[in-house]
């Protein structure tokens, strides 16, 4: 767990000096480019870190009917930066001909930036100029598989931590969704804690949430895990299924009470968008917070497997979960190794939330019963007594949803998603993976 969440820390780390325009302040820079050249059309052509702390200069064009072009630009200086909630708020503006004065600035965000013809009239980025050309057909295509990257990465994570208890217990914990909104919690604790002791930096903030999102979740998990499904012995999994159910309304509950139904939301990071190629108007890009959100769900996933193949928690996880009796008697102590998988659950789960705080900006108390839903229904796609099954369930299932709504009614997806369900039980119940029985043999 150790050294998963250091690698997990790293590569979070990776992208933190490359990445210096936050999407948002540059949002709001090229907003005020039409209010200082009224009647012009304006071209964006570059945007930069401006000279100051801070600070974001925008180079442009201004196009007025008649008249020569104009080159011009803006630097715009900002109240803070990185995970601040204020970080959008101009404190300063300047123009080529000099700053602009206090009582300017006052009335051009008080009677244009904050309303909705102020938003409207962002003239938005020169970007993908020299980017190369691809059908457009092709192109929409692969916007759309780009687009699914962190959620699939969400869907894997949750199903790997199904796949998990039910390989070792026979077992199926239905509070995985709630565990997730544990992690996101913990998530935005982590990142306030940062931003309390004055330091903004994203990277930090997602550090911090990362460790937290982690060790809440496999905290919640093993203790809720342990008298839900460790303390009921019963042969039937009916009465610890039922726990569980128990466990994730105490969770929703929990969550409610402790962080209000209120849902906090994390500011955008790594937003803004990266040029790949181009069908005529038509820009694929990518943003780095999409990239890191994949990459640590890509990296969870390849130090899980190499935690059940290599290491001795993985040998005797394998060995319990063919034959219990038989692991008991070669010295696998079942209790222990029940809670120890129950927690590294836990905390794939967490770490599920962490991903959608940083991707999507946060999770309210029950949101995530419908993430742990499709989780489970991607699992038993994928087997859910495989691990490798698992995560190719969750792949599976990410991709359906986001190729369904690129190109199908979207109001009928989940429903299409059910089915698939009740199609994968009838004719392969044990899943892609999962064992070839017409049922799957008990554990």
């Amino acid at each position: 767990m150790v050294r998963l969440a250091a690698c997990l820390l790293a590569f979070s780390l990776l992208p933190a000096c490359s990445i210096s325009i936050d999407a948002e302040q540059a949002r709001v820079c090229r907003s005020t480019l039409p209010a200082l050249n009224s009647g012009a059309a304006i071209t964006v052509e570059r945007i930069q870190t401006g000279p100051v702390p801070r600070s974001l200069r925008v180079d442009y064009l201004a196009r007025y009917p008649g008249r020569p072009v104009l080159e011009r630009y803006a630097i715009c200086q900002f109240v803070a930066e990185g995970l601040s909630p204020n970080k959008a708020e101009l404190t300063g503006l300047a123009t080529e001909l000099g700053p602009v004065s206090g009582a300017s600035l006052y009335l051009l965000k008080r009677y244009y930036l904050e309303t909705p013809e102020g938003t409207a009239g962002d003239p938005g980025s020169r970007i993908g100029a020299d980017v190369l050309e691809i059908p457009r057909d092709a192109a929409y295509w692969l916007q759309q598989i780009l687009v699914s990257l962190p959620r699939t990465a969400i869907y894997a994570l949750l199903s790997v931590a199904f796949a998990l208890v039910f390989g070792l217990s026979g077992r199926i914990n239905l509070a995985f969704g709630e565990l997730a909104a544990v992690g996101s919690a913990a998530t935005i604790a982590g990142a306030s804690i940062v931003l309390s002791s004055g330091a903004s930096a994203p990277v930090l903030g997602l550090a911090a949430g990362l460790a937290a999102s982690m060790f809440a979740g496999a905290i919640h998990g093993a203790v809720g895990g342990y008298f839900t499904i460790g303390r009921i012995v019963s042969a039937s999994p009916q009465p610890s299924l039922i726990a569980t159910v128990g466990f994730s309304l105490f969770l929703m509950e929990y969550l409610r009470l402790a962080q209000s139904p209120v849902t906090v939301w994390l500011p955008p990071i790594w937003s803004q968008a990266w040029p790949l190629v181009r069908a005529g108007e038509f820009i694929v890009s990518l943003t780095p917070i999409t990239v890191i959100t994949a990459g640590i769900g890509l990296l969870a996933a390849l130090g899980l497997l190499w935690l059940v193949q290599v290491t001795r928690f993985g040998r005797a996880w394998r060995a319990y979960a063919d034959d219990a009796h038989a692991a008991a008697l070669m010295g696998v102590n079942g209790p222990r190794l029940l809670v120890q998988t129950l927690a590294l659950a836990g905390a794939m789960a967490g770490l599920s939330g962490m991903l959608i705080v940083a991707q999507y900006g946060g999770l309210g108390f029950a949101g995530g019963f419908q993430y742990g839903l499709k989780a489970l229904i991607a699992a038993i796609i994928g087997g859910i007594g495989s691990i490798p099954g698992a995560m190719l369930g969750g792949f599976a299932v990410g991709l359906f949803e986001t190729l369904w709504s690129a190109y199908l009614p979207i109001e009928i997806r989940d429903m299409a998603l059910y089915a698939a369900l009740v199609v994968f039980l009838i004719f392969r119940p044990g899943g892609l993976l999962g064992f070839r029985d017409p049922t799957p043999r008990p554990v």
